[in-house]
């Protein structure tokens, strides 16, 4: 016991392989550097017709080797963090602090009551003292729909808690759960399933009655009134006017004091919060983070948990011990007072086996390379805040903040008093003149509030910390459409262009706050959305230039090809490896560079140029709130990894546009090439060729959904007319000999 009380309750490690790593992208940085002298020494004349491809063309590749070198800083020295539970529950089982979950919903049709309610339930569950955490459900949309689910989910827990606890369930989400049970009895994979089996038939009936309930009050679009009397906290909806104009709506369903918030084995369950903060037209709500701003105020009245978890509503629990682990990293004797919030990764249960849309990338490589330089960023969901720096609070060394329990609650409460006297923060006016969405709580003015709000904590002193576990500690539900995806990021690299141009640009920010590996992460992201016109320009100028009979490459007998196809074999085998060692397929590979490439020529293309818009005063950021639901068709293209068009968009047109110039400056190669001889115009243009041709494969599946596929989602005959319009336009104009 004496010599565990001073062994760290984490663990850091480094990335193996670093130093081989490290000579492959030093050969990639010689390579890049003898494009640039090849370039630079060869440039034609002006009177020769290539000269202005060629000028446009270099400029792509210093760009492309610019953002090349940003990219490094996620990948120069990984780190990773292991968490030792034990030791924290031998240390501080009784000082462990109290903690506040958040969800927030927003609409009731795009985010259906039950998934709302699965992962409320999920992080109800959670293995920790339920007298010391508390579950905060933000309803945005401001529904009397959700408000019943929340009562009915509350119910339900009573039975489903103890349930958890008896047989150490895994998942914590219900319809998780349920789903998982059935493949292993199916499967016979328990050996412990059968003696659970009667309690496990009598809380799914339970579950069941509970969704029947919901869904039907759903399908109706409204409460009904014989449920609506029974509950006097409907009469909140008395005077709502609409989901923009209603009062401050805060009810506490469950609270362990009262005898209605215990569970049917009387043990006490989390305090259950239902709020829907007040919405005037004439006021800016400021989207979720005006939301988790209204939840910090009112939790720090009712509960005032030392740590804060924020989770998307679609983002339950998939590990009970997660708040643990995060404790790990808070109340380490050495390292935890510097700690200012711990980031677990977004994971998805619906991948498909090839990530039809999908990369794991990002999660397993990049952000445990920006721990290793102070910490990762702030994605949103799934991370964990200490209350304090969360609301303004600077890091100044020596000065250690408690993360102890501390019983903020009383022996004795009136709920509707502290109900009533909670309300008004949570009130339109409440931020008028201070510094709420400016030095406290999350930022306002930008549509990726979590990064922004990361960056300005850490510019503050303190450090992050990723923590990935085996298993994984949430999972949420993956856009199923491409259009869905191209949306999502669209609104991510606006608002990283965004911070990228403002006063929170890394570059002058964070300058003398941040360490400069930190700063070439950040930037990485920030500057996702200027990489549209460089890869436009390498995906339609040397086909063009095809077209035209015009090389823009060294020749197949020249000793410069060689850096060429260096770089070019280098960056996808290193890229291929890399997808393979995060658990990829050799098909998820291929389908995250045809994203990849979807991406920088849409959404990162409209997300630039609305950005411009924007700073030029035109328009206002906007949420977009991505639906979590699909069609049954839909959800069975996307299990069969069909790429799902199924609409008319400017993206699909531009995508569209982009592969029929390939295919059709290849077609018009070919032609030229048989009358002229191949062997000559190989010698000449084989790296042109090779682009063209790899366009002309990473686009099948869209030329699929414009001349083949009859199903759905296909792409619709607007687009298709559009799309050869513009390209046959191009080729005419761009494509002939001056």
């Amino acid at each position: 016991m004496g010599e565990e009380k001073y062994l760290p309750l984490f663990a850091t490690t480094r990335a193996k392989g670093r130093v081989l790593y490290r000579l492959f992208a030093v050969s990639v940085f010689i390579g890049i550097c003898l494009i640039c002298v090849y370039r630079v020494s060869h440039i034609p004349k002006a009177s020769e017709d290539g000269r202005f491809g060629w000028m446009y063309l270099f400029a792509a590749e210093l760009w492309f080797s610019f953002y090349w070198f940003l990219t490094q800083a996620t990948r120069w020295s990984r780190v990773y963090r292991q968490t030792f539970k034990e030791r924290l529950s031998l240390r501080y089982e009784k000082e462990l602090p109290g903690v506040d979950i958040f969800v927030c919903t927003a609409d009731p049709i795009i985010e259906p009551p039950m998934m709302v309610m699965n992962t409320v339930l999920s992080v109800m569950a959670y293995d920790y003292p339920p007298e010391k955490f508390s579950v905060y459900l933000s309803d945005d949309g401001g529904s009397e729909l959700t408000y019943y689910a929340l009562l009915e989910a509350a119910e339900f827990a009573k039975h489903w808690i103890p349930y958890c606890k008896k047989y150490r369930v895994e998942p914590r989400s219900p319809a998780a759960y349920f789903v998982s049970t059935a493949s292993d009895a199916a499967g016979n994979n328990r050996s412990h399933y059968q003696n659970q089996a009667g309690d496990s038939t009598h809380i799914k009936k339970l579950y069941e009655n509970m969704e029947n309930k919901v869904e039907s009050a759903v399908k109706l679009g409204r409460v009904s009134e014989d449920v609506r009397s029974k509950h006097k906290g409907f009469s909140r909806w008395d005077s709502y006017m609409s989901k923009r104009d209603h009062d401050t709506i805060l009810q506490i369903v469950v609270d362990g004091r009262n005898p209605n918030g215990r569970d049917v084995e009387g043990c006490v369950l989390p305090t259950l919060v239902y709020l829907a903060r007040e919405k005037r037209p004439q006021y800016h709500h400021n989207f979720k983070a005006g939301a988790i701003n209204a939840l910090i105020r009112i939790s720090s009245s009712i509960s005032n948990g030392k740590l804060l978890l924020n989770v998307d509503c679609d983002m339950y629990s998939n590990n009970s011990v997660a708040i643990r682990d995060a404790l790990c990293f808070f109340m380490d004797e050495e390292q935890g007072h510097e700690i200012a919030y711990v980031q677990f990764p977004q994971n998805f249960v619906n991948f498909t086996t090839n990530e039809l849309y999908a990369s794991v990338r990002v999660i397993n490589v990049e952000l445990h390379g920006l721990d290793n330089y102070g910490g990762p960023m702030y994605i949103g969901t799934g991370c964990f805040h200490r209350r304090d720096t969360l609301c303004g609070r600077i890091f100044t060394k020596g000065c250690k903040s408690e993360m102890k329990w501390e019983d903020n609650k009383g022996e004795e409460i009136d709920v509707h008093g502290l109900e009533e006297t909670s309300k008004s923060l949570a009130s339109c006016i409440f931020e008028e003149n201070t510094q709420w969405g400016k030095e406290m709580g999350l930022k306002y003015g930008c549509p990726v509030e979590d990064v922004i709000t990361g960056l300005s904590i850490q510019c503050r002193g303190w450090k992050s910390v990723y923590c990935n576990p085996k298993r994984k500690a949430f999972l949420g539900l993956n856009s199923t459409t491409l259009l869905q995806i191209l949306l999502q990021h669209k609104r991510w690299s606006e608002g990283n262009l965004q911070i990228m141009l403002s006063k929170y640009s890394p570059v002058w920010y964070g300058h003398g706050k941040i360490s400069l590996g930190l700063r070439l992460g950040y930037l990485r992201f920030n500057l996702w959305a200027a990489n549209c016109w460089a890869t436009l320009i390498y995906s339609t100028l040397p086909s063009l230039y095809l077209l035209r009979g015009t090389s823009l490459f060294p020749q197949i007998s020249s000793r410069w090809i060689i850096p060429f196809a260096y770089v070019i074999i280098a960056r996808n085998i290193g890229s291929f490896v890399e997808y393979m060692w995060c658990g990829g397929t050799m098909l998820g590979w291929w389908n995250d560079q045809r994203i990849w490439f979807y991406q920088r020529i849409t959404s990162y293309l409209f997300a630039f140029i609305d950005t411009i818009v924007h700073y030029l005063g035109y328009t206002d950021s906007a949420f977009v709130i991505t639906a979590k639901v699909a069609d049954e068709d839909v959800s069975e293209r996307y299990e069969k990894e069909m790429m799902e068009f199924g609409g008319s968009s400017p993206m699909f047109t531009v995508l569209g546009t982009v592969a029929l110039l390939n295919l059709s400056c290849f077609a018009w190669f070919v032609k030229a090439a048989i009358t002229k001889g191949i062997a000559e115009v190989y010698e000449t243009m084989c790296l042109q060729i090779l682009i063209c041709v790899v366009l002309i494969i990473i686009n099948k599946p869209l030329y699929e959904a414009l001349y083949q596929r009859k199903d759905k989602g296909k792409l619709p005959s607007s687009v298709a007319f559009k799309s050869m319009a513009f390209a046959g336009f191009a080729c005419l104009c761009l494509g002939r000999r001056p």
